[in-house]
């Protein structure tokens, strides 16, 4: 029987050692490069569009009445609260200045249209007129509320503001985000998630940012 020297051993175990810290280090490149993935925080992913005309100067934009929203989901306040957080981020963001909405309610109750979707040019046109603005905000939110994956549940809003020439009545922006879901972090180590206040306060100033910066 062959005899096994001891420097033969020691080099095996060597070579065994150096396999074993290269599959931890690979495991562990592979898991960070995972959480740089799927983890930018701790909320779930989120997607947007949105489009601005090039050939308008938003400069002349002094006073906005945002109107109030179409509220295509089963919560009956969830037009409202987007409609409120859409004129604190207005006045925030020193655009212009915004209508209170009682008065655009008032205006909108004697013009008497079926639904603000249904608003003509002609109508923007005089509302515009009536409340003495350049620019309207109106819109839509197509979902809102607590989705739950596994044993964790999570906001998920859609919104969509679009942006009125008052003289025109012509839309010169628009964007839509949806947003939430429990993100990476949530679903596998309990990590916390954005309460839907916080998600609602984050989506309508990502989508705002969209226009303010021109």
């Amino acid at each position: 029987m062959p005899l096994i020297r001891c420097s033969e051993i020691n080099n095996g175990t060597k070579n065994m050692r150096r396999k074993t810290v290269g599959l931890l280090k690979s495991f562990l490149l592979g898991c960070m490069l995972c959480m740089m993935v799927f983890v930018p925080g701790c909320g779930g992913g989120s997607t947007a569009t949105y489009h601005i005309r090039q050939d308008v100067d938003f400069g002349f934009i002094k006073r906005i009445a945002v109107l109030p929203m179409d509220n295509l989901t089963g919560d009956r306040y969830a037009g409202d609260v987007v409609r409120q957080v859409v004129i604190s981020e207005l006045l925030a963001s020193g655009l212009a200045d915004v209508v209170v909405p009682g008065e655009v309610v008032a205006a909108l109750d004697k013009m008497g249209p079926k639904s603000i979707s249904a608003l003509t040019t002609e109508q923007l046109k005089a509302l515009g007129n009536t409340l003495k603005v350049q620019a309207f905000v109106l819109g839509s939110v197509e979902k809102f509320g607590e989705v739950r994956v596994g044993n964790v549940s999570a906001p998920e809003i859609s919104i969509t503001l679009m942006l009125a020439d008052a003289g025109s009545g012509s839309i010169i922006w628009s964007a839509t985000r949806t947003t939430g879901g429990a993100g990476f972090m949530a679903r596998h180590f309990g990590a916390r998630t954005d309460t839907l206040s916080e998600s609602v306060l984050k989506i309508v100033r990502a989508t705002l940012q969209t226009l303010t910066k021109y």
